[in-house]
């Protein structure tokens, strides 16, 4: 029993990664599934299809590799956090659909909660800002806007959850309601501080407190499968936010490490220690990892919009068939032809906070082509990533040179890094294994099940497959940066 089975279910995709016990993949399989948009905003998951997909690619994973149930020592869970499920606690059908995190539906909500002052206590207590990106406002919503589910949720019929918690409760059957501590730490509901819910938080959102899962360490026990969905129990050992499974894999266990991923949104995460730091940017206060009980915080960026718009180029626009187009097309674009995309699609975030904020593109002119779309697609996750470091660097003062751990489908391309460390000045160290966020819950779960090294061991393996070292001068990077920072202001007016 040397291997982990990580499964990482993702905002468009769900995958299945089973290491080796040297940590290693051996075997992947992923299903995309489809996003629905019932309205300008409002972004769902069918339950069903998250579910289907698990299940599907986990089985895949395990005939591709010949590894049965009996040989796997346990299970660790990442996912997509924030998303919000409710779900009846005896049959475990949902009461509508996931709201996926990218929802801004309940922009009015955080907007009557701010006016009322209530924005500065929260985040006192939960480390978070009101904006429609978190969960708690989401559980208001679907209670108070469909029908019967709120005196069903009073009534102690229903149970809330994000991804992981939902899928801990299914692969139980039922036997566990239970999440992480980074996971409800993204919930707006969670005390941070305390480590425990928030009865006063949850009282203003009015949730019903005995909907809310466990809240347990990130390597912990979380139950056992089901027998008959794998041919045999599995342990469930290790569950974490994608983004702090992203940074446990990274390795970035010590304070003033950071690290970004690069995936449908970006997620920039500073390590700050055992001690909260309360931000003066408008970042976010979160817990990096919790283990034996003891949190360690994280100063966190959250950009909505990062792989997603390479999507929008294929799906949208349709001037790409396949995401790796995009290098070639931004290679060959017009030096001198520099457009500025501003991804607004489903809002702005850190440090902006703007859910009403659309999408713009600036300096069109008749030559614009799809190199130069491609192009300001890519430079526009260099851009918003400077913005969170700027923000994270006055709140927590870097030690020594920064360099910055990244991860995520969008770091193959070696001309968006390239951006990227040019635009931010500094290093950017590429791994060996991408696969972060899935290496950093496998290591939680194998750690837990005894077979993976401990944090000092585990830290010794991350390994560096590039470096790409800034190559612009100071006078390239403040034009483009500052074209891009006049670029947003006009966007943020648009927005008022």
């Amino acid at each position: 029993m040397t291997h982990i089975l990580a499964i990482d279910q993702g905002t468009t995709s769900s995958r299945a990664i089973l290491f080796d016990g040297d940590i290693r993949p051996v075997a992947a399989e992923q299903q995309e599934f489809t996003q629905h948009f019932p309205q300008s905003g409002w972004v769902e998951h069918e339950p069903a299809d998250l579910w289907r997909t698990t299940i599907e690619t986990c089985r895949d994973v395990m005939t591709k590799s010949g590894v049965g149930a009996a040989q796997i020592a346990g299970i660790g869970i990442t996912n997509q956090r924030e998303t919000t499920l409710i779900w009846d606690k005896v049959s475990g059908e949902t009461v509508y659909n996931a709201i996926v995190w990218q929802d801004r539906r309940t922009a009015d909500i955080c907007k009557t909660l701010k006016d009322q002052g209530h924005e500065e206590r929260v985040t006192a207590v939960t480390g978070l800002l009101l904006d429609p990106y978190f969960s708690g406002t989401k559980v208001k919503w679907i209670l108070d806007n469909v029908d019967g589910v709120r005196a069903r949720a009073e009534a102690g019929e229903l149970l809330f959850g994000t991804v992981d918690s939902y899928l801990i409760w299914r692969l139980t059957g039922g036997k566990v309601h239970a999440t992480d501590a980074t996971n409800a730490a993204r919930s707006l509901m969670y005390d941070i501080h305390a480590g425990e819910w928030s009865k006063e938080v949850c009282e203003l959102l009015g949730v019903p407190m005995h909907m809310l899962p466990d809240v347990r360490d990130c390597a912990a026990d979380f139950g056992e499968t089901d027998a008959e969905l794998f041919g045999a129990a599995i342990p469930i050992l290790g569950v974490a936010g994608d983004q702090q499974a992203a940074t446990i894999g990274q390795a970035c266990f010590e304070a003033g490490m950071l690290k970004s991923t690069y995936g449908t949104g970006c997620f920039a995460l500073l390590n700050t220690g055992a001690t909260p730091v309360t931000s003066k940017n408008r970042m976010l206060t979160t817990i990096a990892y919790q283990l034996d009980g003891k949190p360690v915080y994280a100063l966190e960026g959250a950009i909505f919009i990062a792989g997603a718009v390479v999507q929008w180029l294929r799906d949208g626009l349709r001037i790409i068939d396949d995401a790796k187009e995009t290098q070639e097309l931004a290679e060959g674009a017009d030096t001198g032809h520099e457009l500025i995309m501003v991804p607004a699609f489903t809002g702005l975030g850190a440090p902006y906070w703007e859910p009403e904020a659309r999408g713009a593109v600036f300096g069109l002119t008749r030559a614009s082509g799809p190199a130069e779309f491609a192009r300001a697609a890519l430079e526009s996750v260099g851009f918003q990533t400077r913005d969170l470091l700027e923000a994270m660097q006055a709140d927590f003062e870097a030690r020594g040179e920064t360099v910055l751990r990244v991860d995520g489908g969008m770091t193959a391309s070696d001309w968006t890094m390239q951006f990227l460390a040019d635009i931010i000045d500094a290093p950017v160290d590429r791994p060996e294994v991408l696969e972060s966020t899935a290496k950093g819950v496998a290591w939680l779960a194998g750690m837990q099940a005894g077979v993976y090294p401990g944090m000092q061991d585990f830290a010794a393996t991350w390994a560096m497959e590039r470096q790409f070292q800034p190559a612009r001068d100071d006078a390239w990077r403040d034009r483009r940066y500052g074209d891009w920072k006049r670029a947003v202001a006009a966007t943020l007016s648009m927005s008022d």
